[in-house]
């Protein structure tokens, strides 16, 4: 008999070679028919694999997110059996789960698939989901599995193998398809009740653009087909909230492929709205005591020798420049903390100067592979509201506390109320990957632990995604239709200290080592500012809109008035512009709201007569009639109230 421990604490035994599902239909048959996989002892398996050992035990539902990734994945190896029934001979590379579904990388050769074809492999898959097919794991050689996808002429497989260790090789094989997989996937097909294949794209084999292009086809099932009409209805809405449409009818920023892909051009609205985002947060830093400096656009390549960023960075950088003099070479910065660390050796430092505070609004350049840019989301060009703390080692805590209140009043500032923290922490199982003592390490994570539970932070710990230096506090937060991302970044370093020999003379005059904090509460410019679009859907908050009021003369007689009007609310440093289009009113309302105008003052023989506005909210709200005085006061409010 073997021990199995559940969630709640309580123990029951059963027979040494029990499976999960037959555990689950213990309980009760109801449970089982939602098992998807299982975690035991911490490890995700299926849900039929036998268990000969005592341990814990979680039965995995579309409710876990471990559960909905065995449904996804299982449902790659759905699409690539559909393929190859229709497109035979196609070769295969990887078919992931992915935070929303799943995709799979495949070889046509000279196929092209449409998204009309899309509807033709969706119908494959709802047929062979119909047949109720078995996932059956096997264990193989690595001398077999390459035997076997080196007879079926599947190059990219057998490249995979070859990279895999012996002992540790296993198949899936779902009806007559037989893929490469270390698994977990579901039982059997029939747990897929609704499914959709989203789109098609093409992706370089291992993301190297030297390598042929495969097309990647993108799909997402459900245990209900009521969930996937919730999804579409879901996809539906994000479309509309796309920044990168968003941007363009906003006129915010645009691209140009004579200045080059990935590198963004902001138009004076979007200029202006993220000038707004920088002043505010230099107002804040200015309070909390951060210096500003300035560093060039490109370091010497020695610099990021030094750091370890071009050994990090230095495969997806722009390529190196060189100058008239032999050996001198420069390249594009890929982070800026190399030169922070150059200002703080610039002079001596005592425990008198410490913390030391330096922030940038500093430019970086990544070459990102051209399939890869999205939008501000991924470019090639930058700016990260970067900041780096030294610091003392007794000092790390105090400053985490403190840039923690940036981030959050940042986030109350812009309506992100929906987050939570995740602990990024060593793998104890991979010390080699990491830099720095264990005692170090143990307190960093420690305090950074505490300071969460200090502020009341909801967080998660997650081991292995720390940085190689030391931990890290990500700020995971969802958008208002409940997207995750990854916003804010604060990482105690030890590290670049070291590399750079920095050091400060204590109180006991001697030298010691700083620590250093780097700290983004935005991450990078392009990518908070296409969140936020999405997250309100382009109506932001009024102190940061580009746009406050549009004043709307009902006939040319009135253009005199509305400049009159326009000149007091300058005096408030209200942001407002007169349309002067021979248009009638109605158009012009409905034009302002679909450029998410906040408020509409509309002026006209009434509004002239009695000196007063008629104004009017986006989304059709009338605030009737008002004095200019009562209108600027409310602007005034709200955005004292908002920033």
């Amino acid at each position: 008999m073997i021990d199995i421990k559940f969630p709640d604490g309580t123990v029951r035994q059963y027979n040494k070679g029990i499976n999960s599902m037959e555990i689950a239909t213990s309980i009760s048959e109801g449970l089982a028919r939602n098992v998807l996989s299982a975690k035991f002892n911490g490890k995700v398996q299926d849900a039929l694999l036998p268990i000969n050992e005592s341990g814990e035990i979680q039965l995995l539902t579309w409710n876990d997110e471990e559960g909905k990734a065995t449904m996804w994945h299982s449902s790659a190896h759905l699409l690539a059996e559909a393929i190859e029934q229709l497109y035979p001979g196609t070769k295969f590379g990887i078919g992931p789960n992915i935070e929303n579904g799943f995709y799979y990388d495949m070889d046509l050769g000279e196929t092209v698939i449409t998204l009309d074809d899309l509807v033709i492999i969706e119908k494959k898959m709802i047929e062979l989901i119909q047949q109720k097919q078995n996932f059956i794991r096997s264990q193989v050689t690595k001398t077999a599995a390459l035997e076997y996808f080196t007879k079926k002429g599947d190059e990219y497989k057998v490249e995979l193998i070859t990279d895999l260790p012996d002992g540790e090789i296993t198949f899936y094989k779902c009806g007559e398809f037989t893929d490469l997989c270390r698994g977990p996937h579901l039982p059997n097909t029939a747990q897929i009740k609704a499914i959709k294949l989203l789109s098609v794209a093409g992706a370089y084999w291992r993301g190297d653009e030297k390598r042929k292009q495969l097309t990647r086809i993108y799909g997402i099932t459900f245990p209900k087909k009521a969930l996937l009409d919730e999804y579409l209805a879901f996809l539906e809405e994000a479309k509309k909230r796309d920044h990168r449409k968003l941007g363009k009818e906003l006129e915010l920023f645009t691209f140009s492929n004579r200045v080059g892909l990935g590198l963004p051009l902001w138009l004076p609205k979007g200029a202006q709205l993220r000038q707004r985002l920088e002043d505010y947060l230099k107002k804040v830093q200015k309070e909390a005591g951060y210096l500003p400096v300035i560093t060039p656009h490109i370091g010497s390549k020695e610099l990021y020798v030094t750091s370890g960023h071009y050994a990090k960075y230095g495969a997806d950088s722009f390529r190196p420049i060189t100058t008239p003099n032999e050996g001198e070479v420069f390249m594009l910065k890929p982070m800026n903390c190399p030169h922070h660390c150059e200002i703080y050796r610039s002079s001596p430092k005592s425990y008198r100067d410490l913390p030391y505070r330096l922030a940038e609004f500093g430019t970086v350049y990544r070459y990102e592979q051209s399939g890869e840019l999205h939008g501000l989301t991924r470019v090639r060009s930058f700016t990260q509201d970067d900041a780096h703390i030294f610091c003392s080692a007794e000092q790390v805590k105090d400053e985490f506390k403190s840039v923690i209140d940036i981030v959050l009043r940042i986030f109350t500032a812009l309506d992100f109320k929906n987050f939570i923290t995740q602990i990024s922490v060593r793998d104890p199982k991979t010390p080699e990957k990491y830099i720095g003592s264990d005692e170090n390490w143990e307190k960093a994570e420690r305090e950074i632990i505490e300071v969460a539970q200090e502020k009341g932070l909801e967080y998660i710990v997650v081991e292995g995604e720390a940085a190689f230096y030391g931990p890290k506090m990500d700020f995971m937060v969802r958008d208002a239709i409940g997207r995750k991302w990854q916003l804010g970044t604060i990482q105690v370093d030890y590290n670049l200290p070291e590399r750079f020999d920095l050091d400060y003379v204590g109180a006991d005059n001697q030298k010691h080592r700083p620590v250093m904090i780097h700290r983004a509460p935005f991450g990078s410019m392009e990518r908070f500012v296409a969140v936020l679009i999405e997250h309100c859907a382009g109506k932001f908050p009024l102190w940061l809109t580009p746009e406050q009021v549009k004043i709307l003369p009902i006939s040319e007689k009135y253009i005199d008035y509305a400049e009159k009007v326009l000149t007091y609310l300058n005096k408030y440093d209200i942001r407002a512009l007169i349309d002067h289009r021979n248009e009638k009113t109605g158009r012009k309302i409905r034009d302002a709201e679909l450029e998410r105008v906040p408020y509409m003052i509309i002026v006209g023989e009434d509004e002239e007569n009695n000196n007063n506005l008629s104004v009017r909210q986006q989304g059709g709200v009338d605030l009737g009639q008002m004095s200019m005085e009562d209108f600027a006061s409310i602007i005034s409010k709200e955005v004292e109230k908002m920033a």
